[in-house]
């Protein structure tokens, strides 16, 4: 996929860091929302100090784009939501010292080539923003339900998400879910998943009980 390759080089060049490139995901041109998945993960990297200013750094690039990349801008506006909701409490912190670059949104204008207003998306999640930042207890309150509810999605995830700081916290899930499921038919799994110990030299020759290596 071409912008994906774009993207990939434009952090090469950028040599950006492990947050910023999360960042630039979730709020890319493709015509598909962030997923939840990336978006935790990114929730999870604002309690690190040197990820947040890396992260904030780059939603507010890309809250300055516009025109016909009216993607950037409504993609940071929905992830800053949720990191509002389920980072750190520091994001917001952020947000309503910078209150106005968020109001000034709602006059976001883009028209299409088939002359469909995408601009409206943009206006629209700006003053839910704005009206979120202004209540403070609806804040508290928005905070502490979505804080639940990310819990109990890490926790159905059979927990490793739970960390949150890891690399591709997605595959020690898979690799759980898979080893369960060969587990009700295979013999022992655990050798494919995780770090079983070497196989002692002298056993295969006294049993003769099959362990290959």
């Amino acid at each position: 996929m071409p912008s994906t390759i774009r993207r990939q080089m434009k952090n090469m060049v950028n040599n950006y860091s492990d947050a910023e490139k999360k960042v630039r995901e979730a709020t890319s041109n493709d015509p598909w929302g962030p997923s939840s998945s990336l978006m935790s993960e990114i929730a999870d990297l604002t309690y690190n100090v040197v990820a947040f200013s890396e992260i904030m750094n780059m939603i507010w690039k890309r809250l300055n784009d516009h025109g016909k990349n009216w993607r950037h801008v409504y993609k940071a506006l929905t992830l800053l939501d949720y990191l509002i909701k389920t980072g750190s409490e520091r994001v917001a912190l952020q947000c309503k010292e910078n209150i106005f670059a968020i109001q000034t949104l709602k006059d976001f204008q883009y028209v299409d080539k088939d002359g469909k207003d995408q601009g409206i998306n943009v206006r629209e999640k700006s003053k839910q923003l704005v009206v979120l930042l202004k209540d403070e207890e609806r804040l508290k309150g928005e905070r502490s339900q979505a804080l639940k509810t990310k819990e109990r999605m890490a926790q159905v995830s059979t927990g490793s998400t739970q960390m949150g700081f890891g690399r591709g916290s997605s595959q020690p899930n898979l690799s759980t879910s898979y080893s369960e499921e060969y587990g009700r038919s295979e013999g022992s799994p655990a050798s494919y998943h995780g770090s079983s110990p070497p196989p002692v030299p002298s056993l295969p020759r006294r049993s003769g009980l099959g362990l290959h290596s």
